[in-house]
């Protein structure tokens, strides 16, 4: 057990792959865009189960809930190959600006985000990238915080069909309903009014849900991540929580 104070709540453990509920604000492995960092979940797990682990994928920092790590190099391999060929379902919930559409299906190509630091000969090319979402619930909040006097939000049920870095943001900022919170393609007004007037100061996307094949069982996993408790006390201020308990729970977000 590590030394440290801090916990990771655990989700699933077996002698080959764990699962944990990252929070918000929490690296997965060192980087160089937050050098100045300490805490990241590939250690704070390593020192809290007493061995190395191998995340199969990756979360942003400031996206909590399902993290999938393996615990020998040849899982990791089998894992890797696995999300390389979308045999494994996620499901992300998240908090949109406006009134989004019912359900929907995104295909815009993103380019990989440049890293200013690093000096690039060419672009890179723009690479597939798809995303189905399912409305569960919409808030209409009497609050003037841009032209109108009330502000709308969507509660929706995301899945990426692809795994691009930061698809769901880039892609709900696409079609003009961005995550609430998120600083680099949301709306600040919006993101400060959550944080300050809200007791919300997060962004408002968590890996709510895994499922894939078990690579050595062969039995399906499913892995599910409570929400935090900024999250949860906002589903209960704009009464969502039937649409959260019961309208997330479907198969699949069908393709329109």
């Amino acid at each position: 057990m590590s030394p440290s104070s801090e916990t990771l709540s655990i989700l699933y453990q077996d002698e080959n792959i764990i699962a944990i509920n990252k929070p918000t604000g929490l690296l997965v492995h060192r980087s160089p865009i937050d050098r100045h960092e300490t805490r990241f979940a590939i250690q704070l797990l390593r020192d809290q189960i007493g061995q190395y682990v191998y995340p199969a994928h990756r979360l942003d920092k400031p996206t909590s809930g399902v993290l999938l790590f393996a615990l020998n190099s040849d899982i990791a391999s089998q894992l890797a190959q696995a999300f390389q060929a979308h045999k494994v379902e996620k499901s992300y919930l998240a908090v949109l600006r406006g009134y989004c559409p019912d359900a929907g299906h995104i295909d815009h190509p993103l380019t990989e985000e440049p890293d200013k630091r690093i000096a690039r000969s060419k672009p890179a090319a723009p690479q597939d990238a798809t995303t189905n979402f399912r409305r569960l619930a919409t808030y209409e909040l009497d609050a003037h915080i841009e032209t109108s006097p009330q502000s709308r939000y969507s509660l929706v049920l995301a899945q990426p069909m692809t795994g691009r870095r930061h698809q769901l943001r880039r892609h709900f900022k696409h079609i003009s309903h961005p995550i609430i919170g998120d600083a680099k393609h949301g709306r600040g007004r919006h993101n400060r009014y959550f944080a300050d007037q809200l007791a919300c100061p997060r962004l408002l996307l968590h890996a709510l849900q895994m499922r894939f094949i078990h690579p050595l069982s062969k039995q399906e996993i499913r892995l599910q991540a409570p929400l935090d408790q900024h999250f949860t006390e906002l589903i209960k201020r704009f009464s969502w929580e039937d649409s959260f308990t019961n309208e997330w729970q479907v198969e699949k977000v069908t393709k329109l």
